[in-house]
């Protein structure tokens, strides 16, 4: 238990979104604050992660700096300087683009951050800085534990199994038995939260007919921090660069990039369901030769896919975050990003009640995070579920549509700017840590 008067937040789920938030509030508060971290999978610390990686945003990055944890996994962080998006089938001979996305990001985002007087940290942007890093998940859920616990948070390897409100604190049963209370606890326990069925909260979704298909693969030649996004009947087939490394055989080092290959729930087992020589020649269908030789390094393995939203963000001193709180398609590679902004709206909410002398777990507090981040998910929500829909067709009225589209943006510098800017998490009011800003 937390000593007399010291406020206790406990945070059930110990993926990055999590483990985020919990960071953040104990730097903030120090001894004032009892941060707590409840997930049985802390027992096998960041290998359940092995072989996932993330396009972390600009925002995001900014953050990991604010944090002290960027300079830990800047050797495993790749920057993404430019995007090519193409639209074609599976057997065109030939995959035109229709869409680039520059370095451009930085010079948007110096300039929307200096043009807002709230954005103090736009003397920070760098003209040419990239505006994603690919960065794969495990050396960053590896940082993020290890300054946890140098920070003072505490890392238990149990559940929560239940929790029952009151008017000054929560009441939670860990998986163990043991009972003990709270002051607010977040439910970052994934999309099949127990903690927010518990709480009575609705969840409104759907499954979509698709599988999304991860994999690490080595290749000869140099990918230039180059990510392509192929739209492919089936659903997208994207190549994200990762850090140089790996073997592509006879001890000679290669050069890796991430794919997230959407497909066909149905077809999945027939693509799949063959030995590594076959897999990795319909990877290669959709890979291409740009990049010669190719070898699979890791995975493959397939997910399926979802779009989901709460119906609420909050019940009785309860908030949820990261993917209790919402899941939407992988297309746009926004999912961590939207749980890294809830982590640093429900740090900041916190943040400011303590500083106020305000109980962290009242409606109030939690009602303004609810306010700050519910229209931005469902806007992201709609923009990857409409993405997703329009591409994931081959009807010949619809592909010359969009086609003519994604040429029109591309054509359009202030419109693909808008696109580079959400991209980057450098449009509108962030909260601080997004900024780079302290809390």
């Amino acid at each position: 238990m937390a000593g007399s008067g010291q406020r206790r937040v406990v945070v059930a789920g110990a993926g990055i979104p999590g483990l985020s938030l919990a960071l953040a509030l104990k730097q903030a508060h120090g001894p004032a604050l009892s941060v707590t971290v409840c997930d049985p999978a802390l027992a096998s610390g960041a290998a359940r992660h092995r072989g996932r990686a993330f396009a972390v945003a600009a925002g995001g990055r900014r953050m990991f700096e604010r944090l002290g944890v960027w300079d830990t996994v800047l050797a495993a962080a790749e920057p993404i300087r430019d995007m090519v998006v193409s639209d074609s089938r599976l057997a065109d001979p030939v995959r035109p683009v229709f869409l680039t996305f520059a370095q451009e990001a930085s010079a948007q985002e110096a300039s929307a951050q200096e043009a807002s007087a709230q954005d103090a940290s736009a003397q920070d942007a760098q003209a040419g800085e990239p505006f994603a890093h690919m960065v794969e998940a495990e050396p960053l859920v590896d940082a993020l534990l290890a300054a946890c616990a140098a920070a003072g948070v505490v890392l238990d390897a149990v559940g929560i199994a239940a929790a029952d409100p009151g008017p000054e604190a929560i009441e939670l049963r860990r998986t163990d038995g043991r009972t003990e209370s709270a002051t607010l606890l977040v439910a970052a326990d994934g999309a099949r939260s127990r903690l927010r069925e518990g709480a009575g909260i609705g969840w409104v979704g759907w499954s979509y007919p698709q599988a999304g298909i991860v994999a690490t693969i080595g290749h000869e030649r140099p990918h230039g921090g180059r990510a392509w996004e192929h739209f492919l009947p089936s659903g997208p087939f994207a190549i994200l660069p990762l850090v140089d490394g790996g073997d592509l055989g006879g001890g000679k080092p290669g050069h890796r990039s991430s794919i997230v290959w959407t497909e066909r729930a149905a077809d999945v087992p027939a693509l799949l369901g063959g030995g590594p020589d076959e897999i990795l020649a319909e990877i290669e269908r959709r890979f291409g030769h740009g990049l010669g030789r190719i070898v699979l390094e890791a995975g493959p393995s397939a997910h399926p896919l979802a779009f989901g939203i709460a119906r609420r963000f909050r019940a009785d001193r309860l908030a949820l975050l990261g993917d209790a709180a919402h899941v939407i398609h992988p297309i746009a590679g926004q999912g961590l990003n939207l749980g890294l902004a809830g982590a640093a709206s429900l740090a900041e909410a916190v943040t400011d009640a303590l500083r106020l002398g305000l109980d962290p777990g009242a409606p109030d507090v939690l009602r303004a995070y609810e306010r700050d981040r519910r229209f931005e998910t469902l806007a992201m929500g709609a923009m990857t579920d409409g993405l997703n829909r329009l591409f994931s067709t081959d009807a010949l009225p619809v592909r010359l549509a969009r086609d003519l589209g994604l040429g029109l943006v591309d054509r359009l510098p202030g419109l693909k700017r808008l696109f580079i800017g959400q991209a980057a998490a450098a449009r509108g009011t962030l909260p601080r840590l997004l900024r780079g800003q302290a809390l």
